[in-house]
């Protein structure tokens, strides 16, 4: 599987390769890139929480983040509700892995972490990553409108599953942090 995943970044990789340089799919990879990131991210938010009264659903903090997302969008020409649903998806990514590893450690309670990560740490740390995603939300708008936009993302995606050597809950978090990437047609 993992082979074919690759067989498919390099064949993708060639077909952008002819696309010209402003519109390739490198600009795509730095907000894929960011996007692995925050999936990454959710291991600790998941060993912070686990066995606390913390839920992993966040409602009064997932709409801090929606809010900021949408006051800061126009700013950089973008739609706010397009923020928000490329933000919503990267918060559902977050507690897809979270979720997974709950279950992973109800199932198997020896494999609890034995130290508990700060939230108030972490969440700095993630405040810092959506900036950046913002930022590149903004800077790929034409790629992202582009027809081409959903084979290039999943090249980018495919490409950062590998870079960080994902595990099938990363890869499935990381697609779902990446569905909000292109703009509805």
């Amino acid at each position: 599987m993992r082979v074919l995943a690759v067989l498919i970044a390099v064949v993708s990789g060639l077909v952008l390769a002819s696309v010209p340089a402003s519109a390739s799919a490198s600009g795509l990879w730095r907000l894929t890139d960011l996007a692995a990131r925050r999936v990454a991210i959710a291991d600790q938010v998941a060993a912070a929480k686990y066995g606390t009264p913390s839920p992993i659903d966040d409602p009064a903090r997932e709409q801090q983040i929606y809010d900021s997302v949408s006051a800061q969008a126009p700013g950089l020409g973008l739609d706010p509700a397009d923020a928000v649903r490329f933000f919503r998806a990267q918060i559902e990514a977050n507690k897809l892995v979270q979720r997974g590893w709950y279950a992973r450690w109800d199932a198997h309670p020896s494999e609890v972490p034995t130290t508990r990560p700060d939230l108030s740490q972490i969440r700095p740390v993630i405040d810092r990553v959506n900036a950046g995603l913002l930022t590149e939300l903004a800077a790929t708008l034409p790629v992202r409108a582009s027809v081409s936009c959903p084979v290039r993302q999943r090249a980018a995606t495919v490409m950062a599953e590998v870079v960080h050597r994902f595990d099938a809950l990363h890869a499935r978090a990381l697609a779902e942090a990446t569905s909000a990437t292109c703009l509805p047609r």
